[in-house]
């Protein structure tokens, strides 16, 4: 399975460099590369039960001529098709081969999206068919990939066909009893099935498997993580120390009794002779950080170092700033508080590492270069993770194989519900901040449609010359075939011919160099930019408590915990906050699944509703978050499998601690592959 692509037939050096670009590079991973979507080929619908956005399929019968026009490099074939009961103008671009197959009178099989243009439905680009032809895929699912420019659908589909017909059967590494217990399919069936499933059934059925086995190696390196953090005794005892008490107190607003109740748990923990794994959650917003920074001040002033690493350079730089600032106005002394990110320069670098090494630096803040081999800590006592889904299980290992373990302390503003929270973070206790600072203002929300949008950039320009700063989420970076929404780059342009020149509008997304998203968030940061459309990579960006607009575009395409997520980033200062989710499909249930967010603010609250509303066609339309990066598991929606996967992981590792049991010779072997893929993610 680790062959390399290119001993398949039809890659060579420049496909196989495409393929690499999407992460798979021999079999196993282009096997593990699943769909991200289906396409279902039902029935042929009448014409006159169309309707706009539908992607359907109508048998019809060709009534004119083929028109040709060339607008701009675009050349554009229309004819108009009907059925008994109504006709329809139907568009083709590029697709010059089309003007000597459809002729008048001929009988087709059309299936494509139904768009209004000029107040009159029309079919854009449809696929065409002949009746025997369509007959032949109805009611199939047909993948969808992700793709990169100049990879197609096709050429994945091809390849997987010519492995899938070329592999041996795979070891099965799941006792009979678990998957009659837990209704799961073998392994065998459900790597095909997941690629090329017959019908709906076939696919649950296959998915369902593959979930199971993705957090079932998930749970078994937390385990094992949590066996060597439970076996390694407290190398620093601390005591609790006055200077916190005298920040608390002398803070210019009060900390909420939630706030109160974590810190003590905090304290007690970094004094006690067990070493600290915990979990803070709390909703963006309710103060995470300040309770971080003291857990922080408090190691230091007991001889130790403390770390706190952050997801992004930017929110690493804003950390830095804030302890700088809390420490000149609380009048502490701590040496040299160290920055260390991943676009220092080497010799910055060096000179950073020296500071560390020997202890002149003993608090330390960055990004994960914090955890590359370089780096020499001396007496780590702690060390806090911001945003821990964004960090695999192996960086929390790197960071207890570093000399003796430290303390360790996650925040997370991920609302996970706390059943599931112990089963994912099962090496951590878990202490929730479950109530927002008396200071904040509520965030008024507004779910809207389309034709909203002139009345919603009217309200940005009126914030903005207020001095205030707007989000634009949308869900992709660029243009995709078949896709339909809005995407970063055409609406950044889209933007600047709506907006008056001097309204500075820039975008940022996921395939921008780390550099020039850092360059691009600061100056947003710095207030120079006043609208920035994004991705979610904004999710877990950074603190501007100017920016009070947060507008997420096709907010139908987003989970209700991630639109949560992007919400906070909005309603930081001291300003009213507005979010207008624009729904760019008119679905009666999808208006239902946005009302909630326009209900509540509380993130668990949203959480839960969400898992209620789901139906198996949402399986893989909406994602939450890249809440730990799985591939094919939603923590929310697939419960149920988290739990099994939670309970058949107890039991194995009951039974064969370390896994060395000749039957579960191919469960350690896939585990092994995990953690060693979830260390090459980090680029460790």
């Amino acid at each position: 399975m680790s062959t390399s692509l290119r001993t398949l037939k039809g890659v060579g050096e420049k496909t196989e460099k495409l393929f690499a670009k999407i992460g798979v590079t021999d079999m196993e991973s282009l096997l593990s590369y699943y769909p991200r979507n289906y396409d279902a080929y039902e029935e042929p619908v009448e014409i006159r039960s169309l309707e706009e956005g539908a992607v359907v399929a109508i048998s019809v019968a060709v009534i004119t001529g083929v028109y040709v026009n060339q607008v701009r490099n675009l050349q554009v074939i229309t004819t108009t098709v009907a059925d008994l009961t109504g006709k329809i103008s139907v568009t083709w671009f590029n697709a010059p081969y089309l003007r000597s197959a459809v002729r008048k009178g001929s009988r087709f099989v059309l299936r494509g999206r139904v768009v209004r243009k000029q107040g009159k439905l029309q079919m854009e680009h449809p696929e065409i068919f002949t009746p025997a032809a369509y007959e032949e895929i109805l009611h199939s699912l047909q993948p969808i990939y992700g793709l990169t420019a100049g990879l197609s659908n096709k050429t994945i589909v091809k390849l997987i066909h010519q492995v899938l017909d070329e592999q041996k059967l795979q070891t099965e590494y799941l006792a009979d009893e678990y998957k009659e217990r837990y209704h799961l399919a073998d392994r065998n069936f459900a790597i095909p099935a997941i690629h090329f499933p017959k019908n709906m059934q076939e696919l649950l059925a296959a998915r369902r498997r593959l979930v199971f086995d993705e957090f079932l190696l998930f749970i078994l390196a937390v385990q094992s993580l949590k066996e060597k953090t439970e076996e390694a005794p407290n190398a620093f005892p601390m005591h609790p120390v006055w200077t916190t008490e005298q920040i608390i107190e002398s803070l210019p607003y009060d900390l909420t009794k939630a706030q109160l109740n974590v810190w003590h748990e905090i304290e007690r923990d970094l004094s006690g002779q067990a070493l600290m794994s915990r979990l803070v959650q709390g909703d963006v917003g309710s103060g995470k950080t300040i309770l971080a920074f003291l857990a922080m001040i408090m190691t230091v002033e007991n001889g130790y170092q403390a770390v706190l690493m952050a997801p992004t350079e930017v929110l690493a730089r804003q950390h830095f700033q804030a302890m700088e600032k809390l420490l000149q106005e609380q009048n502490i002394d701590f040496g040299h508080p160290v920055l260390l990110t991943g676009s220092d320069t080497a010799k910055e670098k060096r000179e950073k590492y020296v500071l560390i090494a020997s202890k002149e630096a003993n608090l330390v803040i960055g990004t994960h270069a914090l955890i590359q081999e370089k780096v020499q800590y001396n007496n780590l006592g702690l060390v806090i993770t911001d945003e821990q889904h964004r960090f695999g299980v192996k960086q929390r290992e790197a960071l207890t194989t570093m000399g003796n373990p430290p303390n360790v302390l996650v925040m997370s503003a991920t609302p996970i519900p706390r059943t599931l929270a112990i089963i994912i973070y099962g090496d951590l206790d878990i202490s929730v901040i479950d109530e927002l600072p008396a200071q904040r203002l509520p965030i008024k929300n507004c779910v809207v449609d389309t034709s909203y949008r002139p009345k919603a950039y009217s309200f940005m320009e009126k914030q903005i010359r207020q001095g205030r700063q707007v989000y634009v989420i949308c869900p992709m970076v660029e243009e995709s075939e078949g896709m339909d929404g809005e995407n970063v780059l055409d609406y950044t342009l889209k933007l600047r011919n709506v907006f008056s020149p001097d309204i500075k509008i820039a975008s940022l997304h996921g395939k921008m160099k780390a550099k020039e998203k850092n360059v691009i968030m600061e100056a947003f940061a710095a207030g120079e930019i006043q609208i920035l459309v994004s991705t979610t990579v904004v999710e877990v960006g950074v603190n501007v408590p100017n920016a009070t607009v947060m507008m997420v575009e096709n907010a139908e395409r987003f989970g209700l915990a991630q639109l949560h997520q992007l919400r906070g980033r909005v309603g930081r200062g001291e300003y009213q906050s507005y979010c207008i989710f624009m729904q760019g499909n008119g679905a009666k249930e999808i208006s239902k699944r946005l009302q909630i967010l326009n209900k509540s603010n509380d993130g668990f609250y949203i959480a839960g509703e969400d898992l209620k509303l789901r139906g198996p066609g949402d399986l893989f339309g909406i994602r939450q978050s890249g809440l730990l990066e799985f591939k094919l598991g939603d923590i929310y929606q697939d419960a149920d499998i988290l739990k099994a996967a939670s309970e058949t992981a107890s039991e194995i590792l009951s039974l064969d601690a370390d896994l060395s049991l000749p039957q579960n010779e191919e469960l350690q072997r896939r585990l092994s592959a995990y953690m060693k893929e979830d260390l090459q993610n980090l680029g460790l």
